[in-house]
């Protein structure tokens, strides 16, 4: 498996941590995909080093922000040594800390909501291009081991939302979480599993 995709099943489980000001969010990563560079259409990088897509060409271990459709920010871990642009994109959080702020962010209550897609992950821990080049070693915005491990059945799938390449099993997430992207509602209502542990 390639490095990227590597660090894209590894994040699975892992804690994303977002301080700004007073404020503290984090949830734990439930949903990632994979975007491999020149190899790989659907990247940012497919094409070569642009102004809006130049951290993704540097070292690994920064944050690559952008800005897409108008209105939403994305979220992306730079994951190869420099010259290799491979990212990962974080698709999906399960709230952990910061959840009445999150609220707030996104305009809704309900908790499935605040986090599942990487739109609204952005939106809820005011994540935005202030961010784009953040060194995760740092205390803005960084990823920790989760306080109590959970052990994820990890499944491997397409991409979402892509036209291009769009063949490549490159997406990981958590089997059967409820705060992957696209959901069903069913799921929701008979998953009790992390919305116990929200309440404890």
């Amino acid at each position: 498996m390639q490095p990227c995709l590597r660090v894209a099943k590894e994040l699975i489980g892992k804690v994303l941590v977002r301080r700004k000001g007073k404020k503290v969010y984090s949830g734990i990563i439930v949903e990632t995909e994979a975007y491999t560079g020149f190899k790989d259409a659907a990247s940012h990088s497919y094409r070569g080093m642009t102004k809006r897509n130049e951290v993704m060409f540097g070292p690994g271990g920064y944050g690559y922000v952008y800005f897409t459709y108008g209105n939403h920010y994305c979220f992306n871990v730079v994951t190869e040594k420099e010259g290799t642009p491979h990212a990962v994109l974080i698709r999906a959080l399960e709230p952990v800390e910061g959840i009445k702020h999150m609220i707030v962010n996104r305009g809704t209550k309900n908790v499935y909501n605040l986090a599942s897609g990487p739109g609204k992950l952005a939106q809820s821990m005011e994540i935005d291009l202030g961010l784009n080049g953040v060194n995760l070693r740092g205390d803005k915005l960084f990823i920790a081991e989760a306080e109590f491990a959970v052990k994820y059945k990890i499944v491997r799938s397409k991409r979402i939302g892509i036209t291009k390449n769009p063949d490549k099993f490159y997406r990981f997430s958590a089997k059967d979480n409820p705060f992957v992207s696209r959901t069903n509602v069913s799921k929701i209502l008979k998953s009790t599993g992390s919305a116990e542990r929200k309440k404890s």
